[in-house]
Formats: C-alpha cells, sequence, structure tokens
C-alpha cells in the first residue's frame, strides 16, 4: 500500500532494512515481538481457550488475546535486528525496551494505560536513544475494544503524541512492525513519511484497510478538506 507519505509492505523486517543505506531514517518507533507469549504465555489456540482468561465471565472472556492469533509473540528479535535497527535509523524509540538487552538511557517512555485491573499490564514502557528527560502519556487502553484488529495494539493518539515530542513534519519514520496500523494513521496526519512492514498476510489485509478507512474518513467535525490537527492536549486525545 502506498501514499504521499506511507509505504506499507508485506514483508519480513529484516529485508526490508537491508534495502536501506545506514542512517536512511530519521526516526524508528517500532514495536517488535517481546518474546513472553501475549495471550498469557497460551501457544496455541487450544491452550488459549482452555486459560483462565478464556474462562473467566464478562469482557475478559472475549478478549483480544484470546480471539487472535498470538504465536509471533513467541520469541524476541534476535541481536541482529537491533543492530540492523540502529544502522538504518538516526534515532529510536523501541517499545518494550525492558524485554531486550539494551544500553541505559535517560529518556524513557511510560505509557500509563490507567489499568484499574493489577492483574493486567497498568502501563508499557519504551525506550528510546534521546538524552532528555523521560516523557509520560495517559490513555485507557479499554477504549480500543471492541475494535481491535491485532491483540497489542495501540491508541493512534499515543502514536501521535510520540510524533509531536520526539519529530518533525517531513521527517522520515520506520516500523519495522506495522500491526494494527496505528501509526500509519498518525504519520499522515502529521505529515511524516512512514515506511512500515508486516509479515503476517491476515494483519497487514486488516490494517491496510483500517488506515485506508481512517486517513479517508470525515475529520471529527474539522473541515474534511484539511488533515487532521494534533489535539492541543493529547494527554486528552482528540484523535480516535
Amino acid at each position: 500500500m502506498k501514499t504521499s507519505t506511507l509505504d506499507l509492505r508485506r514483508m519480513d523486517c529484516m529485508d526490508l532494512m537491508r534495502e536501506f543505506p545506514d542512517g536512511h531514517f530519521d526516526l524508528a518507533i517500532v514495536d517488535p515481538p517481546y518474546g513472553i507469549s501475549a495471550a498469557n504465555q497460551a501457544d496455541t489456540p487450544a491452550q488459549r481457550k482452555s486459560n483462565r482468561l478464556h474462562q473467566g465471565a464478562g469482557k475478559l472472556k472475549d478478549r483480544a488475546l484470546q480471539r487472535m492469533k498470538s504465536d509471533w509473540d513467541a520469541k524476541p528479535p534476535k541481536p541482529e535486528y537491533f543492530t540492523e535497527l540502529r544502522r538504518v535509523s538516526k534515532d529510536q524509540i523501541i517499545w518494550g525496551g525492558n524485554y531486550f538487552p539494551l544500553p541505559p538511557t535517560r529518556c524513557v517512555v511510560c505509557w500509563d494505560k490507567e489499568q484499574p485491573w493489577e492483574n493486567f499490564s497498568q502501563w508499557e514502557m519504551a525506550w528510546t536513544s534521546f538524552d532528555r528527560p523521560a516523557a509520560l502519556f495517559r490513555r485507557q487502553n479499554a477504549c480500543l475494544e471492541p475494535g481491535k484488529i491485532h491483540p497489542t495494539q495501540k491508541p493512534v493518539a499515543l502514536y501521535a503524541w510520540l510524533l509531536s515530542k520526539f519529530a518533525k513534519p517531513g521527517m522520515t519514520i520506520l516500523d519495522t512492525h506495522l500491526g494494527s496500523g496505528s501509526i500509519a494513521i498518525a504519520c499522515h496526519y502529521f505529515g511524516a513519511h512512514l515506511t512500515a512492514c508486516e509479515i503476517d498476510q491476515d494483519y497487514f489485509t486488516a490494517a491496510c484497510a483500517r488506515i485506508k478507512r481512517e486517513t479517508a474518513q470525515a475529520t471529527f467535525g474539522f473541515n474534511t478538506t484539511q488533515k487532521l490537527p494534533l489535539a492541543p492536549d493529547l494527554n486528552q486525545g482528540m484523535i480516535f
């Protein structure tokens, strides 16, 4: 899928990065597999069906992690992934940085999910290559259900906030694991040029359909001939 600002491909991330010279991208914003078996450590659909969350009641019984495949999260990226990522990008923001052998950094990003249940992750951390104070973003994760198309889908507003803090319009952005496509929607409205890939055909198809729909729709009361402006208070989030 290609637009004036988006170059989205269904392919392996290592093959994609090999296409580009050193320092080609201004910034990489990535959310690779953490290697923790996302669906409560269950490796097969049968196991996920029998685990305690699926057997629960109410909303927990039909969470995205139980409805969608999660074999992609069985193993973390190999060391050469991070070597190649640093080669092709000048700066990096890596979600799940606490799971990977990355160097110490002054600037980490915390996404506070405003999650009331202690048996679920209440926040997520991203490692960054920036030398600046740590940053905090608050937005409920629950607002994504039931429209999730990927088990670890993040809000568009989160990526819009990251771009507003760490990027400028016109910059080149890399995402090696497109997932639900939230970053592509944010880059479209921000005016950044995104190159991204997703290896799974089903997730790639669903992400492209979502991106086409949400970048073509009316802009929530704004003039539809204009790009959706960033929210003045991205913690509250005017975007999705």
